[in-house]
């Protein structure tokens, strides 16, 4: 008898972990290894650590970040971080344990290929069950079919899905994420009054704080930014006690989420990529899909995300004669790793694992018959 599923969802900024029938991961990685090379002794050769788990005493040490925009950079620093998680953290013999693996729509074939393999070869797990990271967030819904919404830390995505089958061809890829908007927030208060000390003393830690606490999403954006009226402040301590005033930084921040060439990309905008999704679909498919969009993300969590991303969806469809609604759960954040975690755990998906025998036979490229 199987023990319960892993579940696990890798992204640029966090690595997910728990278990198949929890509500929220066990345990949230920095998807980030610091290579430990103490003051004093330069090149100390130690194994690479997880960047949350560094001692204090190790200064400036190198960092490795394995995953980036989807894709895997470093194999060997992704193992690392994996076998942290799993046999750490998680305190688990990953032998014992299926996993369920969440997969960026980013992810190229070969990455996913390469997890099997690892996760196989290296871990030897007994069954492995790989998803797209929109699917499973409209798992987390309740949903198999509709439009996944996903604003991230690297990459934003939307992505179509119908009976439970993520239809590619329909997957959209937007290059600003919750990291462009942190930078954007940054060059914004730069050109503020803000004495220029506090803001060189913001860390990145710190200035996504800023951001999360502060900011919001503007249902009106050229209308606010004419208004000054509109610019309501908000007050920031930093955690050596000095303050930040924000006013128009607030709705600023989040709007290339919408309008991608205030970074200076020349492609739509989320909710536009959002039209250009459904437009690929079947009629009698876009019908049903329309009433199933989701929000998930960590960068759909500013307030004001769902509401503008409705007013933006029903501007464009207006012909669809429908009104359309979009689901915007508190939990959103972590909505892939909660959809992963309720569908590992129902008795009818017993039958969606690969085994490990299956991977003996067929071999890493089976990843891609098993799971469309």
């Amino acid at each position: 008898m199987l023990k319960p599923a892993v579940v696990i969802d890798s992204g640029s900024c966090f690595t997910r972990g728990g278990f198949a029938g929890q509500e929220q991961p066990q345990c949230v990685l920095r998807t980030v290894l610091v290579q430990p090379c103490r003051v004093g002794t330069p090149g100390d050769a130690q194994q690479p650590c997880p960047g949350p788990e560094s001692p204090a005493g190790w200064a400036a040490a190198p960092r490795s970040y394995p995953l980036q925009y989807g894709v895997v950079e470093d194999w060997d620093s992704m193992r690392t971080l994996w076998s942290h998680l799993l046999c750490c953290r998680l305190k688990v013999l990953p032998e014992e344990h299926p996993v369920l693996l969440a997969e960026s729509p980013s992810c190229p074939p070969g990455d996913r290929e390469k997890a099997a393999e690892l996760l196989f070869e290296a871990f030897g797990v007994p069954a492995l069950h790989v998803a797209n990271t929109g699917l499973l967030s409209l798992c987390a819904h309740g949903r198999v079919t509709g439009l996944a919404v996903e604003a991230g830390a690297a990459m934003s995505h939307v992505t179509p899905v119908c009976g439970g089958q993520t239809l590619r061809t329909g997957t959209r890829c937007l290059g600003v994420a919750g990291d462009h908007l942190s930078g954007h927030l940054q060059r914004l208060l730069l050109e503020s009054p803000t004495e220029l000390s506090v803001l060189q003393a913001l860390t990145r830690r710190v200035l996504t704080q800023l951001k999360e606490q502060c900011c919001y999403v503007s249902l009106d954006y050229e209308g606010d930014l004419l208004e000054k009226r509109c610019h309501h402040p908000a007050r920031f301590q930093t955690p050596d006690g000095r303050w930040i005033t924000l006013g128009k930084e607030r709705f600023c921040c989040p709007e290339p989420l919408f309008r991608p060439e205030l970074l200076h990309h020349s492609c739509p905008g989320l909710h536009q990529l959002a039209r250009q999704s459904l437009h690929t679909l079947p009629e009698h498919t876009r019908r049903h899909v329309l009433g199933n969009i989701v929000l998930s993300g960590g960068s759909s969590m500013f307030p004001g995300f769902p509401e503008r991303m409705c007013l933006e969806l029903n501007f464009l469809l207006q012909g669809a004669g429908v009104h359309i609604e979009v689901l915007a759960n508190p939990k959103r954040g972590t909505a892939a790793w909660a959809g992963g975690s309720m569908a590992a755990s129902l008795t009818s998906f017993q039958h969606s694992w690969m085994t490990k025998d299956e991977y003996q036979e067929h071999g890493a490229g089976y990843v891609h018959t098993r799971f469309q």
